[in-house]
């Protein structure tokens, strides 16, 4: 339990690390990343008022209906494409990314790269 705790406690020091450089303003919002065990979860987030712009997880419909389990690259990849489609619709097309002191490996590269190919720009 007591290696859970570190690797926690260094995640979030590497997340207020990140919040101390990325900022997201409307015309550029910030994308931010939270994976759980079984689950990815993104938003965009608009830092000057503090409002959500759009949202996506695998707990969606749209994603859900489509895979037996979210918490694999497969379901990243889907929360992806579906985030760039939402800021597509409220006509945001470059973001900040915010992987919330998350390497920047498997499924958060993922979830980034499948936002890229959806044409975000990061």
């Amino acid at each position: 339990m007591n290696i859970l705790k570190k690797k926690y406690k260094r995640r979030l020091k590497r997340r207020k690390g990140i919040r101390k450089k990325v900022f997201g303003v409307k015309e550029k919002p910030r994308l931010s990343v939270f994976r759980s065990s079984e689950n990815i979860y993104c938003q965009l987030i608009d830092d000057t008022t503090g409002m959500t712009l759009a949202s996506a997880s695998t707990l969606i419909k749209d994603v859900k209906g489509k895979l037996p389990y979210g918490g694999n690259i497969e379901a990243a990849k889907l929360v992806g494409q579906k985030i760039a489609e939402e800021a597509a619709k409220i006509g945001i097309t470059r973001v900040v990314f915010d992987r919330s002191g998350y390497k920047y490996h498997g499924r958060v590269k993922a979830l980034a790269d499948s936002a890229r190919e959806s044409n975000l720009v990061f």
